[in-house]
This record gives structure tokens, sequence and C-alpha cells, in this order.
């Protein structure tokens, strides 16, 4: 109900342009669109785009706080995922959830699945607050065994990893390092969008 009051004052806006009706118009992420895929030295990712343009202020909205994005942006991950996949997002922290009032990768991971069948897995844990926004690009190269693992969840099981932005792989390797850890089997993740990198597959 008080989203459903938000939305009669204050009309969704696209995060990109501005646009009055949804969070992200057709025009600025089009439904349908071929995914872009990276190589990590461990996963290859699929990506809706690059990291430039309305994808990135939508993904900057997304860490704003914005459900009408996280929601749009779910329906649009959907489209590249192929029934039964068991998802692992990659949760933000307490804090960041509380200044937020939502996990926006969680949740879009969450309308992802509901459109497609598929399970989410809430098995990765952050274990320090030290995020990646705003750090330097060998900063975020440093970076090591940031999250934990419940090995109950996804032992023996196949996961595919969700994140909002890959810029330097990471995050997501350290995250594919403590499923593997735990005794999954990880190969891939789905992200909204990549920086510009010449590990880009055609």
């Amino acid at each position: 109900m008080f989203h459903g009051l938000v939305d009669l004052f204050f009309p969704p806006q696209c995060a990109a342009c501005g646009a009055a009706g949804t969070g992200l118009c057709e025009r600025c992420v089009p439904h349908g669109t071929p995914p872009l895929v990276r190589a990590l030295p461990t996963l290859r990712v699929y990506a809706l785009g690059e990291y430039t343009g309305a994808l990135r202020r939508a993904v900057l909205a997304l860490k704003d706080g914005r459900r009408d994005v996280a929601q749009t942006l779910g329906e649009r991950l959907a489209e590249m995922i192929s029934p039964p996949m068991l998802l692992a997002p990659v949760r933000t922290t307490r804090t960041r959830r509380r200044v937020r009032g939502i996990d926006g990768v969680e949740y879009l991971t969450r309308v992802a699945a509901r459109r497609t069948g598929a399970t989410v897995v809430c098995a990765l844990v952050p274990l320090r607050g030290d995020a990646q926004r705003g750090r330097s690009r060998s900063q975020r190269l440093a970076a090591r065994e940031r999250f934990w693992c419940d090995a109950g969840l996804v032992r023996g099981r196949s996961v595919t990893l969700v994140d909002d932005v890959c810029t330097t792989g990471t995050t997501l390797e350290d995250c594919a390092a403590a499923l593997r850890a735990a005794g999954a089997v990880v190969s891939q993740a789905l992200v909204i969008a990549v920086a510009n990198d010449d590990t880009l597959l055609s």
C-alpha cells in the first residue's frame, strides 16, 4: 500500500531519460537485446550491455534504492535465464540495506526468478563493508575474501551468480571462490552491465 501511495503522488520516471511511467523505459533499455559476454579467469559473464549511458544511470539509481528500477531490471535480466537455474545474488551489507531500504541485486534477482521459475539462494554474506563503488582499479583488484558462503545451501549444486555491474570482475571471482570452497559448481554470472574492456567477447 505504501509503495502504491508513493507511485500515486510521485509517478515513476525512467532513471535514464526521465520519461514518465516506468523505472526504465523500453527506449532506453529495450527487450530482447543479445547479451554481451565477458571472459573472466574462471567465469563467463553475461550482461544486458555496457556500463555507459542508460544502463550506467540505471545501475546508479538501483544503488540509490529505486525499487521501480530494480523491478524493470529484473524483468530484463529474466531474458538471460534458462530455468531451472539456481541464482545467488551478490548481496550488499546490512548497513547499506538499511540506508537504501532495499538490497537492489537481491530484489531484481527475485523478480527475474519469479518470471522464469528459477530459484534464488541467498548463500553469500559480505564480511566487510568496504564497497567497490568509488575505489580505484588497483584497490578493486586487491580486494579478496570478502564473502562467506553457507555451504548447506549450495554444496553439490550448480550456481549462477547475479550482480549489478562487473568492472574488474574481482567481486564476482571472489564470490565464485567462496561458493566453490563451499562445494558449489560455478561457471557463469549474470549482470546488468559490464565496464568496457578488451575481454568482451563478440
